[in-house]
């Protein structure tokens, strides 16, 4: 079973967030974390990294790009037993994410908003929430990625029982978890700009 060394935490529903991080930090996990949720964790006395000190690369363009880089994306792609993978990691100084924590901005909670312009709602679509749970679920095999913090309770008291593991099993119920909101989410954005119509 996977075990959890690393885990990238970013998210947009900060509930019960902080009680998960300690809970990780008990494991030994090293948490990357970004923004407001960088904040919330530190605040209750866990210790993070930011995702720029990770990367060696500032977060830009107003945040819009804080986590699409490869010593992320590699971190979570990378097939733990394939050679080459190892060989180009280790080559690239990638360090291996075992844990990606992340939900999305509230798209379809903006857009409910009669105010809501265009362009506030085209701020809220999320891009780099669902490419990181793709690339963790495409890889549960070897990452844990959860979207929903219902779920939290559940990987830690797997955690608990197989020291610090999580099972195949459960990576796998969690990826499904990812690819159904993902496609909802880009439902939920389709149909928007269709009701929009033409410019």
């Amino acid at each position: 079973m996977p075990r959890i060394y690393r885990a990238l935490i970013s998210v947009t529903d900060k509930s019960g967030v902080e009680v998960f991080a300690k809970n990780l930090q008990e494991f030994g996990v090293e948490i990357l974390s970004t923004g407001g949720t960088a904040k919330a964790i530190a605040a209750s006395g866990v210790n993070i990294k930011e995702v720029s000190e990770f990367t060696g690369f500032p977060e830009m363009l107003d945040g819009r790009v804080k986590t699409l880089h490869p010593k992320v994306h590699g971190g979570i792609l990378g097939i733990r037993s394939n050679p080459d993978h190892a060989q180009a990691m280790k080559k690239h100084g990638i360090e291996p994410i075992d844990m990606v924590v992340v939900n999305l901005y509230a798209f379809e909670k903006t857009i409910a908003n009669q105010s809501c312009s265009l362009a506030d709602a085209i701020e809220n679509i999320d891009i780099g929430g669902p490419t990181l749970l793709r690339a963790a679920a495409k890889n549960y095999p070897f990452v844990t990625v959860i979207t929903d913090p219902a779920d939290y309770v559940t990987v830690i008291d797997e955690m608990k029982a197989n020291g610090g593991s999580v099972s195949e099993a459960t990576n796998f119920k969690l990826a499904k978890k990812v690819f159904r909101l993902t496609s909802q989410y880009d439902r939920a954005i389709i149909v928007y700009l269709e009701s929009i119509g033409s410019l």
